[in-house]
């Protein structure tokens, strides 16, 4: 039987733990702890909300709008901080791997979305080899829109910047504004019918819980 993201992500920390500077995890996990203190914030997204209409560049830097996407169907949302982010190819890869091949039977797609500049985009669905959308979403303009963006403390951004990492380089616009982690799963009046949001960046959405919510949509073809 397969990990869960949970138990992959377990796995990633500890292997982090043992190779990351003692002072550069302190901060991350102050910045961590901050997070769970704060919650899901109180104006972001919720389920029965209206989505409203967007278009955003693909990875090849082709303008693609919310119609288009739930065109056939419900469309399942990945909202993630970028492809530096080892928890997010985690998730992604596991998306691809488990959770694309169930989407045919409820006429659903799958849509990542990141602050990256659409050719980083491009570059993260080239190395995770992933089969669905990648969008860019400059500023997080869209993230903030629905209430799921946020800015890193100055002592993360210079932990990062220590481990190679400026959000200002990889980022469209220069922006260090990110997304939480966030699925959301929208149906074709661009309704929100699920929405799970994560504090901490370490964790995601488990496969279960979309296909669970898709399912309790009754949308399933088969």
């Amino acid at each position: 039987m397969s990990l869960t993201i949970g138990e992959q992500s377990e796995q990633l920390k500890a292997a982090a733990a043992d190779h990351l500077p003692p002072e550069v995890l302190d901060v991350f996990d102050r910045g961590i702890e901050g997070f769970l203190r704060e919650g899901v914030p109180a104006g972001a997204i919720a389920a029965g909300d209206s989505l409203e209409s967007f278009t955003l560049d693909d990875a090849n830097g082709i303008p693609i709008t919310l119609d288009q996407l739930v065109a056939e169907g419900p469309a399942v949302f990945v909202f993630y901080r970028g492809g530096w982010c080892p928890y997010c190819n985690l998730a992604l890869r596991t998306y691809q791997r488990e959770l694309l091949p169930e989407l045919d039977r409820f006429g659903s797609r799958l849509v990542a979305i990141s602050p990256q500049s659409p050719d980083q985009s491009l570059s993260t669905a080239e190395k995770a080899e992933l089969d669905f959308t990648v969008l860019s979403d400059p500023a997080s303009r869209l993230a903030r829109r629905i209430g799921i963006s946020f800015q890193q403390s100055e002592d993360v951004l210079e932990a990062q910047r220590k481990l190679g990492l400026d959000l200002a380089q990889v980022n469209a616009e220069g922006s260090i504004e990110l997304p939480r982690p966030t699925v959301l799963i929208v149906d074709q009046d661009h309704t929100v019918r699920f929405v799970d949001v994560q504090p901490d960046y370490t964790a995601r959405t488990e496969v279960a819980d979309i296909l669970r919510a898709l399912s309790d949509m009754g949308t399933n073809r088969q």
